[in-house]
């Protein structure tokens, strides 16, 4: 792979020229793409669905939308760490125009990279794929069960429904002028899983193989995509583009200290809880310097005898008081996220042939002295303190509630939606649950019907979970209640 293709401002859909009079003040295509990107009502609603906590009263606590700017910041700032490091290690390859361009590409990569995730969190993604899981063998189409008549794929794609694959919907759309016409290298760095609903492997080595990065609907998409910016193998394999692993990286590293500083925030836990917590499961031993010997000794003299527990104990002996613990941890988390983010540089610029052939399969933080500081604190501090708590208890309860009805009702309404027989046509209660969906939806379907008729099926079911998915919290409760008659 090679920057010069991989960082293509091709889209795909060609636009309007501007006025020659624009080229006396230019600015490159990433920054057109950021333009579009935050004036998009798509990246609004994500204002107004939850991160992790229940869309919460105090203006504190992330919400989708402020966590997609922390990642696009973190994600742009990895991105200047790594074209203008001082080590010895790679790349050597990138020339300054390459790098404003991988800065920015990462800028709105990070963005856009939670734009699929339905309402209500993650669990909002479990609640829709075990609905089809659970109801679609069931459901009848001209007297015959939907799973019946579905490819295997269009069926695995419904019933794994996954956030990073609807975001890569949401962007092909732009091929019928509905979606972001955004740049073929930001849409390229959002597949994080270059993989299908038939071939994906939780437990696979190869990360990118642990989750579906697209459905079927959108593989010519992404095949397009991937010749532009040149991510096909020589065996013909779609490989994650390289900036793929820095924006995971950003993710990653957002939602361990971000989320964990809400966490605390909310009073889900003490700083004396934490400690405790994280040195029962940090072994001393795994402090133990990874690092090339040409820097080994400079680290290892400045820093990594020092854990950042023991740091953040240092920080908590200065401040005594209650009043000051928000404060200390606070601090602490500011001088954590820049260790990991050093980690992740270090982990690409180490690990660079590889990613740059296709070949690596692991995450940045791999084999660095940080791998396992970002596993205690992206999971396992998370699900003692976290995911427990009462508050996410609640909205996971509530939230099945709601995508469950509304999956249900919307669902049964599209089956004959465009199909006039008088034996298989849509109720009056079906056609007035038709008139709800927004007319962008419609159009979409209609520009993408194929004639064929279990693949038109397949489309009006994605249709239904482009309409769901897009909702936020707020909508989804509503129209919950308008509907069941609660109000």
């Amino acid at each position: 792979m090679e920057w010069s293709k991989l960082l293509s401002n091709k889209k795909l859909r060609e636009e309007d020229p501007e006025p020659s009079e624009f080229d006396d003040y230019p600015i490159n295509s990433f920054e057109k793409d950021y333009n579009s990107i935050v004036s998009s009502s798509v990246f609004r609603r994500l204002q107004d669905k939850t991160q992790v906590f229940p869309l919460d009263k105090s203006d504190f606590i992330r919400t989708r939308l402020t966590h997609s700017i922390e990642v696009s910041t973190i994600a742009r700032q990895l991105g200047i760490m790594l074209s203008t490091n001082t080590t010895n290690y790679e790349p050597r390859d990138i020339n300054s125009t390459e790098a404003e361009g991988i800065a920015s590409v990462l800028l709105c990569a990070g963005l856009l990279h939670d734009l699929g995730n339905p309402p209500f969190g993650h669990f909002g993604e479990t609640i829709i794929g075990g609905w089809f899981k659970d109801k679609l063998s069931n459901i009848e189409y001209k007297g015959r069960p939907l799973g019946n008549i579905l490819s295997e794929q269009m069926f695995r794609d419904l019933e794994c429904f996954e956030g990073n694959a609807q975001a890569l919907r949401i962007l092909a759309k732009a091929r019928y002028q509905s979606g972001i016409n955004v740049s073929a290298a930001v849409i390229s760095t959002l597949v994080k899983y270059p993989t299908n609903s038939l071939s994906f492997d939780k437990d696979a080595i190869d990360i990118g193989k642990h989750k579906l990065g697209y459905f079927l609907a959108e593989y010519d998409t992404l095949l397009s995509v991937s010749e532009m910016v040149g991510t096909i193998s020589s065996e013909s394999e779609i490989c994650r583009h390289p900036l793929a692993y820095i924006l995971e990286a950003a993710d990653d590293i957002a939602y361990a200290t971000a989320d964990l500083e809400d966490a605390f925030k909310k009073k889900l836990f003490s700083l004396t809880d934490f400690i405790d917590f994280y040195e029962s499961l940090y072994d001393n031993a795994s402090l133990a310097l990874r690092y090339d010997t040409e820097l080994s000794q400079r680290y290892y003299q400045e820093y990594f005898y020092r854990s950042l527990i023991d740091d953040l104990k240092a920080r908590r002996s200065q401040h005594r008081n209650m009043e000051n613990e928000s404060r200390t941890f606070t601090e602490w988390i500011t001088y954590t996220r820049r260790w990991l983010m050093h980690a992740a540089v270090f982990g690409f610029s180490r690990n660079y042939t590889n990613i740059m052939q296709g070949s690596y399969t692991r995450d940045l933080f791999s084999g660095t002295n940080y791998e396992k500081t970002i596993k205690i604190l992206k999971k396992d501090v998370m699900r003692k303190f976290v995911f427990n708590s009462p508050s996410v208890l609640k909205l996971e309860l509530s939230s099945q509630t709601i995508l469950s009805f509304l999956l249900g009702k919307f669902v049964c309404a599209i089956l004959y939606c465009d199909y006039a027989d008088e034996d298989f046509k849509p109720s009056e209660a079906d056609k007035k649950y038709l008139d709800i969906f927004s007319i962008n939806y419609k159009q979409d379907y209609a520009a993408s019907k194929t004639g064929d008729e279990a693949t038109d099926l397949y489309l009006r079911l994605l249709m239904v979970i482009d309409y769901i998915s897009g909702m936020t919290d707020s909508y989804a409760r509503t129209l919950y209640r308008e509907l069941s008659g609660i109000e």
